[in-house]
C-alpha cells in the first residue's frame, strides 16, 4: 500500500510538472523557400505574475541568473537556412540556441550562443555568438504560455517571445 501511495504521488507531480510546460513547440516561418524555426519547451505562468523576472523571482533562482533559458527544459534553439542580421548582428545560417539576459528585467538583451543540444541550465558564454537589444512592451493581457512568434513584413522578420506582462522582440534582415 505504501509503495502504490508513493508511486501516485510520482504520478501527480509528474503530471503537474507536464501541465504547467508545453514540450517541443515549433514556431516556423518560411522566407523566399528558407526555414527559419524556432523550437522551445513553453512554460506556464501557473498563477505566479509577477513572480517569474527578477532576482528574488522564480528564474532568478536559477544558477545562470540574469542569463535565462528563454523557455523551459532544453535550451531554445534557433535554426535558420539563411543568413540573418539580428538586431544588428551578423549570424550566418545554422543552429543556434537562444538565452535572454534579464539583467534589466525591463530592457532584455537576447544572446545568440553557437553551443547547441545542451540543457536550458548549460549555459557557457564563451561560446555566444553575440547578443542584441530587445524591444520591449506590455501584452494587453497576461500570457499565459510563454509563446515565440516569426512574422514577416516588408522584407523583414520579426522575432518575438511573450510570457507573463513581457513581450521582446529584435528585426532580422535576410541576407
Amino acid at each position: 500500500m505504501k509503495k502504490m501511495l508513493t508511486w501516485a504521488g510520482v504520478l501527480a507531480v509528474a503530471a503537474l510538472a507536464f501541465a504547467e510546460t508545453k514540450a517541443d513547440q515549433v514556431e516556423t516561418l518560411v522566407y523566399k523557400g528558407k526555414t527559419i524555426a524556432i523550437k522551445y519547451s513553453s512554460p506556464a505562468v501557473n498563477g505566479r505574475v509577477g513572480k517569474l523576472f527578477g532576482k528574488d523571482g522564480t528564474i532568478g533562482q536559477d544558477d545562470h541568473y540574469p542569463v535565462w533559458r528563454a523557455g523551459a527544459n532544453a535550451a531554445t534553439v534557433l535554426h535558420t537556412d539563411i543568413d540573418l542580421n539580428i538586431g544588428g548582428l551578423n549570424v550566418p545560417k545554422g543552429d543556434y540556441s537562444l538565452f535572454v539576459d534579464l539583467a534589466n528585467t525591463e530592457k532584455w538583451e537576447l544572446i545568440i550562443n553557437k553551443q547547441t543540444g545542451q540543457s536550458g541550465l548549460a549555459y557557457d558564454a564563451k561560446q555566444d555568438l553575440g547578443r542584441v537589444k530587445m524591444t520591449m512592451s506590455k501584452p494587453a493581457k497576461t500570457v499565459e504560455q510563454l509563446k515565440y512568434t516569426l512574422s514577416e513584413s516588408g522584407g523583414k522578420i520579426k522575432l518575438e517571445l511573450a510570457w507573463e506582462n513581457h513581450v521582446a522582440s529584435v528585426m532580422c534582415t535576410p541576407k
